[in-house]
C-alpha cells in the first residue's frame, strides 16, 4: 500500500491546524494552516505549569482567593480557608488541568492573574512561541488570547527539556499531600505507544486541542493539534504518520 501524501493525511484528520514536529532538531514533518492562531484552551497550561516549576519551590505554600476558587471546571475544587503546597497545585494543573490551581499559582507568583499572563505571553517568546498571547492561566477563553500549532509544538518541545516538568507529564495519577487523587486527562498515555507526555484543552471556541510528545524507534516527535472535532482519532493519525515520515526521511538521507 502507498504511504499517503501529506495532502491526504491533511484531509483525514477533523483538526482546523496541526503540527507534526522533530522533537530532536524542531524541523517540520507536517503541517496543516499551523500557523493560523486560534484559542488555545488548557494546553496553555503548559506555560503555567512550567513558570511554576521555575518560580516555586515543591513546599511553599499557596493561599487560595475567592477569584481563585470561582474558576469554572476543570478545577480541584480548591478552598479559599486553606492553603495548599505548590507541588501539589502544579500538578493539578499539569494532570488534571484545574483551573482553579492555575489561578492560584498565578496569584502567588505575579500578584494577579492579569500580571501572571503578561509573564506567560513574554516567557512563550523566549522559549520559541511567537505568535502567542496569554490573557489567562488557564487557557480559558478571552479576547485575545491565541496561538498556534507551531507554537505549541515549540512550547511542549522546549518544556520537555525540563527534567521535572517531564516526569510529571509521564504520571498516569498521583496522590496529592492532601490525599486527593489526581488522574491525568492524556488518555495518549494509555492509548498510543511511545507517549511520553501532552497536554488536553477544550472549549467551546477553542474545540478540542493537543499538545504532546512521543518516542518510538530512537525518533523523537511533538504532536499539536488545534480545532479538532475528533482529538484522539486525529492524534493517533498524526503520531503514526509522523514516525512513518521519520523513517521515510531518515532511509533516505542514508540513500544520499
Amino acid at each position: 500500500m502507498a504511504q499517503s501524501s501529506t495532502a491526504d493525511i491533511g484531509k483525514q484528520i477533523s483538526a482546523r491546524s496541526a503540527m507534526v514536529m522533530d522533537a530532536d532538531n524542531g524541523e517540520t514533518i507536517f503541517a496543516k494552516m499551523a500557523d493560523n492562531p486560534r484559542q488555545p484552551a488548557s494546553t496553555i497550561k503548559i506555560i503555567t505549569g512550567l513558570i511554576a516549576l521555575e518560580s516555586l519551590s515543591s513546599g511553599d505554600h499557596i493561599e487560595v482567593s475567592q477569584h481563585a476558587a470561582a474558576m469554572p471546571s476543570s478545577k480541584i475544587f480548591l478552598e479559599p480557608t486553606k492553603d495548599y503546597r505548590a507541588d501539589d497545585l502544579i500538578n493539578a494543573v499539569l494532570l488534571a488541568s484545574a483551573n482553579d490551581a492555575s489561578v492560584a499559582l498565578a496569584e502567588k507568583i505575579a500578584g494577579s492573574e492579569e500580571k501572571f499572563a503578561h509573564l506567560m505571553t513574554l516567557s512563550a517568546r523566549m522559549w520559541g512561541a511567537k505568535n502567542t498571547i496569554c490573557r489567562t492561566a488557564s487557557g480559558l477563553t478571552a479576547v485575545g488570547q491565541q496561538s498556534t500549532a507551531r507554537d505549541l509544538a515549540n512550547l511542549f518541545r522546549y518544556a520537555m527539556q525540563h527534567d521535572e516538568f517531564a516526569r510529571r507529564m509521564r504520571e498516569k495519577s498521583i496522590r496529592t499531600s492532601y490525599g486527593k487523587s489526581l488522574r491525568n486527562h492524556n488518555k495518549a498515555l494509555w492509548r498510543i505507544d511511545g507517549a511520553l507526555g501532552g497536554k488536553t484543552g477544550y472549549t467551546l471556541a477553542a474545540r478540542q486541542t493537543y499538545v504532546g510528545q512521543f518516542s518510538r524507534d530512537g525518533q523523537t516527535i511533538v504532536v499539536a493539534i488545534m480545532g479538532s472535532e475528533s482529538m484522539w482519532t486525529d492524534l493517533g493519525k498524526l503520531v503514526d504518520y509522523g514516525f512513518k515520515k521519520q523513517k521515510t526521511n531518515q532511509i533516505a538521507r542514508a540513500g544520499n
